[in-house]
């Protein structure tokens, strides 16, 4: 049984994903583990957060994504892979104008 997710993207439109999709995107995420990103992240109200990290984990549901705040802090922030089908966050590899998506 083929089984769709039905994801809402930010503009409004309807993206059906199968779990195909979902595990290409995974993978995608996988290989890039231990590589500096710029994380794009919409936090609503028009607020957007822009962060230099390093994708430190991945598991099959969410990646963590380790931040360095500065001052010899640092936080780690994780998020789903539907979050980038949705384009609530977008991860580009550092240095690069390369994207994290599912194809």
């Amino acid at each position: 049984m083929l089984k769709l997710y039905c994801i809402q993207l930010k503009d409004g439109d309807v993206f059906l994903a199968t779990r195909e999709t979902l595990t290409q995107l995974r993978k995608n995420v996988e290989s890039c583990i231990g590589q500096k990103v710029i994380l794009k992240a919409n936090k609503g109200r028009k607020k957007v957060l822009i962060k230099e990290g390093v994708l430190e984990e991945v598991y099959p549901s969410i990646f963590v994504i380790r931040i360095d705040s500065g001052l010899n802090s640092e936080r780690k922030v994780s998020y789903s892979y539907s979050d980038i089908l949705t384009e609530t966050v977008e991860i580009t590899l550092f240095g690069t104008e390369i994207k994290i998506q599912a194809s």
